[in-house]
């Protein structure tokens, strides 16, 4: 026994249609890449070189061949189609190879503005941390300054001792507490 088609709601969309005609399927990957790859040869002295010896090549035989080997007479209207038909090929190939190259730049082109925004960051931040150690630097004793100070200091204690009449000699406890005392 067949189960019977269950059907959704009148007022809820399908989810998928089905085409009467199916569209051709493709990957736009490697048609894109194909495209860039084709407008990449195109833009080389290598298909101008080509391109201009088939060219000349059809006019040379058209114009010099005998009349029953000749394909495309004076007019060359089938040579100019043939170009026609390359050329209606070749310009949207190489627009859509420039629209995939645009796309690429856009997305460079974020990241570096993204680059650039986090290192400018970076360098404010580095910026305020050098001008709060400059800042502390300059409260902070260096050892020239406590050198002089210490300097003074003593210069100040001789100049004291001087004058109560109590200079004592360098070092001459030193010796004299070379043994131990108790000893």
């Amino acid at each position: 026994m067949a189960e019977p088609r269950t059907r959704g709601r009148l007022d809820t969309p399908r989810t998928s249609r089905r085409q009467l005609v199916r569209r051709p399927a493709y990957d736009p990957e490697m048609f894109g890449s194909f495209a860039e790859s084709f407008a990449r040869f195109m833009g080389t002295a290598t298909f101008l070189l080509w391109m201009t010896v088939v060219v000349g090549v059809w006019i040379g035989w058209n114009a010099i061949a005998p009349d029953d080997a000749k394909w495309d007479e004076y007019p060359y209207i089938f040579l100019t189609l043939a170009l026609s038909l390359q050329a209606s090929y070749a310009a949207p190939l190489i627009l859509l190879a420039q629209n995939r190259q645009e796309d690429r730049d856009r997305v460079v082109a974020e990241q570096d503005r993204q680059a650039n925004a986090r290192a400018h960051a970076d360098m404010e931040f580095l910026a305020r941390e050098v001008a709060s150690l400059r800042m502390a630097v300059g409260e902070v004793a260096t050892r020239d300054f406590v050198r002089s100070e210490l300097r003074s200091l003593l210069a100040e204690m001789d100049e004291r001792a001087r004058e109560s009449g109590q200079s004592h000699p360098p070092d001459s406890d030193a010796e004299e507490g070379s043994t131990a005392p108790g000893t």
